[in-house]
């Protein structure tokens, strides 16, 4: 089988997002390369354990790759073979290396409380902005959960948000503190009639009166994600388990929530030397 031939055909499939065939046509074109005569028909799971090989070295002229840029090459080439082998001679066998476990980026509590505060301004997109990263921070919510909410969501008598399908995770509710409330029940009266121009049930509005797309939050704070890891981050270090923060963020694995654990340990070491007579 041709080899060039087959990866044609594969790029070209209409199963193929446009984004996902400009994403593999480099990665497909250099595991092609690498095989260089041989027949496709030979590829077996020690040729993709070779081709990992040479992707792990510096043989292919770019330095050391990192382990996410491996197991990105080997997916686009495992769905290439299989598109033209089959399933049944791609085996979903673990190739790449495993990634190295990197601790969340959590920033300090005077630094979130800068970050807050810099989104002070006047007119109802300020009171919006404010509101809003009040709320993930406050929450520790994802940016789509964020933005997906509905005005419903918010129970001010009770204390609570409804966080709706978040990453694919079962529904969940949250605590919804002080001061985000605040922020919130002041958006609510004071701006929020302003942006709105029609039925529109989401709490977050644009200037055309539309829900808020994630791409508004990322300009507002660059890395919205590092809010939820200091909303666990905080927790942790002001007593909370990490069952109770797995809850919170919605996580379906404890795992998941366990690399937060590094903040538990640092917390216990605090009150063990500051506690023990022998610390």
């Amino acid at each position: 089988m041709d080899v060039q031939s087959a990866a044609e055909r594969f790029l070209d499939s209409p199963s193929l997002s446009e984004g996902t065939r400009r994403a593999y046509r480099a990665d497909v074109a250099e595991f092609c390369t690498w095989l260089g005569d041989r027949d496709l028909e030979s590829v077996d799971i020690r040729v993709l354990v070779d081709f990992a090989g040479y992707l792990g070295t510096s043989r292919h002229g770019r330095g050391k790759l990192a382990a996410a840029t491996i197991g990105r090459k080997l997916a686009a080439v495992r769905a290439f073979l299989r598109h033209a082998l089959g399933r049944a001679r791609v085996p979903d066998a673990r190739l790449a290396p495993k990634r190295p476990r990197r601790l969340p980026d959590a920033p300090k509590a005077q630094a979130v409380e800068g970050e807050l505060d810099a989104l002070e301004g006047d007119g109802p997109l300020a009171l919006r902005n404010r509101a809003l990263v009040e709320l993930v921070y406050s929450a520790g919510l994802r940016s789509a959960e964020a933005v997906g909410l509905d005005l419903g969501d918010v129970d001010f008598e009770q204390e609570l948000v409804h966080v709706r399908n978040g990453k694919g995770a079962k529904d969940r509710v949250v605590p919804l503190g002080e001061e985000a409330a605040d922020w919130v029940a002041r958006y609510l009266r004071d701006a929020r009639p302003e942006l709105a121009a029609g039925a529109c049930d989401a709490l977050f509005l644009s200037v055309r009166g539309r829900r808020l797309d994630t791409s508004t939050l990322r300009r507002l704070a660059p890395h919205p994600h590092r809010l939820r890891h200091a909303f666990a981050t905080h927790l942790l270090e002001g007593g909370a388990d990490l069952r109770t923060i797995q809850e919170l963020l919605g996580h379906s694995s404890l795992s998941t929530t366990q690399m937060y654990s590094h903040v538990d340990a640092k917390r216990l070491r605090k009150v063990y030397d500051s506690s023990h007579p022998r610390s």
